[in-house]
């Protein structure tokens, strides 16, 4: 630890970025760097503010951000710079202050860097943290991007009606999670997808959907849905895409409504799946639509006031699995892609 003309500099363990990836990311894709320092304080006459990372967010629209961009190629995030830190949602300290919205002590999540400490120079997406009263990491997932996503997926987007049948898939990830939960507020028939017996488990018995399956052990998707909702289904929270999304479109209700919130099983695909079914849409007058979280978040204010009460009655539950310490930010991010975590995937790099 250095001081230079008054202001304290600090080495600043970082997860670097090395370089653009094709196929199914690796821990060797990323490196955490002891080597860096940073002053902490802030610029002088700059309005960025000066953090210290306590949570960061592990989160399947980072896959995607490792492709290298190229021309015509269509995302709605940046790709990763090779040798920068890994970019995503996080819960972090105000250290200092250039802004005036913003002062030394707050909390606040939003965009932030995977480092000890970071200089946020772009304030307009970050939310200041003002219930403290439940844990923080609930701020990379329940309380932030994953259950303002599920909220704005499942009410904005389908519209849900007492009674009707929802089926969800990765229904034990961060979002699918708060889904089935939300559908059954709803007086909602629920049935999730999932990868693993300990997931099917979760579903049924900690999130109380009605029904639940493994996925993996359906050689024919068709027919599995066919059984868990003998009636069809009326509204499919999609997180997977490809052959399970072709398999939904057969047992589509008339006039049911599909929200495309992300496509797992393709973010790892050279080329991606096609879609076969898509007549269905035509026949039974079928809406999909997809939709991106921070076109919503305007919302966020009324997506509080409904899911905060929900938690403090014990109504709403919510399972993270937490790794410690930013070395094994690395092996949690793969993780995602392996099925390997269980809920939602948070790094703690400091507890304050």
């Amino acid at each position: 630890m250095a001081s230079g003309g008054g202001v304290e500099e600090v080495t600043n363990k970082q997860v670097l970025f090395k370089e653009y990836v094709s196929g199914l990311p690796k821990e060797s894709d990323m490196h955490v760097s002891t080597s860096g320092t940073i002053k902490l304080k802030v610029p002088e006459g700059s309005n960025a503010i000066l953090v210290k990372n306590l949570y960061l967010s592990c989160d399947p629209y980072m896959r995607p951000r490792m492709n290298q961009p190229t021309p015509g190629s269509q995302s709605y995030v940046d790709s990763f710079k090779p040798g920068s830190p890994i970019v995503g949602y996080g819960v972090a300290k105000v250290l200092d202050s250039g802004h005036p919205d913003f002062k030394k002590g707050d909390l606040i999540w939003g965009m932030t860097g995977w480092e000890e400490y970071s200089l946020i120079t772009k304030t307009q997406g970050l939310f200041k943290i003002h219930h403290t009263d439940v844990p923080l990491s609930y701020y990379t997932g329940l309380l932030g991007m994953a259950g303002t996503t599920a909220y704005i997926g499942f009410y904005e987007i389908c519209s849900p009606k007492k009674g009707e049948h929802v089926f969800i898939s990765a229904a034990s990830g961060a979002v699918g999670q708060l889904v089935g939960q939300f559908a059954k507020l709803s007086g909602c028939h629920v049935v999730g997808s999932a990868g693993s017996k300990e997931k099917v488990d979760l579903l049924k018995n900690k999130f109380g959907f009605d029904d639940a399956f493994n996925y993996k052990e359906e050689p024919d998707l068709a027919a599995a849905l066919k059984r868990y909702f003998p009636e069809g289904i009326d509204i499919y929270f999609d997180n997977v895409g490809g052959k399970m999304l072709d398999a939904v479109l057969l047992n589509m209700r008339a006039h049911g409504r599909i929200a495309e919130c992300g496509m797992i099983s393709q973010y790892n695909l050279e080329q991606p799946e096609g879609v076969h079914n898509l007549m269905s849409v035509v026949w039974k007058q079928i809406r999909i639509e997809g939709f991106l979280v921070f076109e919503y978040y305007h919302l966020y204010p009324k997506f509080l006031e409904f899911v905060l009460p929900h938690i403090k009655e014990g109504k709403i539950t919510y399972v993270e699995d937490i790794a410690d310490g930013l070395e094994s930010a690395p092996a949690a991010l793969i993780g995602l892609f392996t099925g390997r975590n269980v809920g939602k995937q948070v790094v703690v790099v400091a507890r304050e």
